[in-house]
């Protein structure tokens, strides 16, 4: 009441309500408060303002949840657009919707594709983050699950190969993504 629904303030705690919800696996309810945010930011801040773009990723990762491969994908485009260029090609957040765009088109069995995102996503983490961070090695272990899926099993052993051992290096050998 104090702010209004529209302040920027509000929107970032709209957001963030919506991320805790996605947390404790409601992503329908996480799903529209990502939705009220985004509507709110665009027409406070802007379709461009970094916010709005998070919040356009995260509306995607909320459907994501929910198995709408299809309709997350295309909020990842939107907010990968965004990003790239707003934030550049080879910032953090603009590769961590790189990587989520990856994700939901493997699911939809867009292979080759999830593929070369995945590969774009790895080469931006390598010079940002650095080929030991748990980030880039993510991006490495789905190059694997790409080519796998494409039944190129021996570039896809080899990539495997060098994210555990990468991920057993920096994570240990019990961590759970080892």
């Amino acid at each position: 009441k104090v702010l209004g629904q529209d302040h920027p303030d509000t929107l970032t705690s709209l957001n963030g309500l919506g991320v805790a919800l996605n947390y404790q696996k409601k992503y329908g309810e996480a799903g529209e408060m990502f939705r009220r945010a985004l509507e709110g930011r665009e027409k406070v801040l802007g379709k461009d303002h970094p916010d709005t773009l998070t919040s356009l990723n995260d509306v995607g990762v909320a459907l994501y949840s929910q198995e709408k491969y299809g309709e997350a994908g295309e909020m990842y485009r939107r907010a990968l657009e965004g990003r790239e260029k707003v934030l550049g090609r080879h910032h953090k957040d603009t590769l961590t919707t790189l990587n989520n765009l990856a994700l939901a088109l493997y699911y939809q069995k867009k292979y080759g594709e999830a593929g070369e995102m995945y590969r774009r996503a790895l080469e931006g983490r390598e010079k940002v983050l650095g080929k030991d961070h748990p980030d880039t090695l993510t991006s490495l272990n789905g190059v694997g699950v790409a080519l796998h899926s494409q039944e190129k099993y021996s570039e896809a052993r080899e990539t495997y190969r060098r994210a555990l051992e990468g991920r057993e290096k920096v994570l240990g050998r019990h961590h759970h993504d080892t």
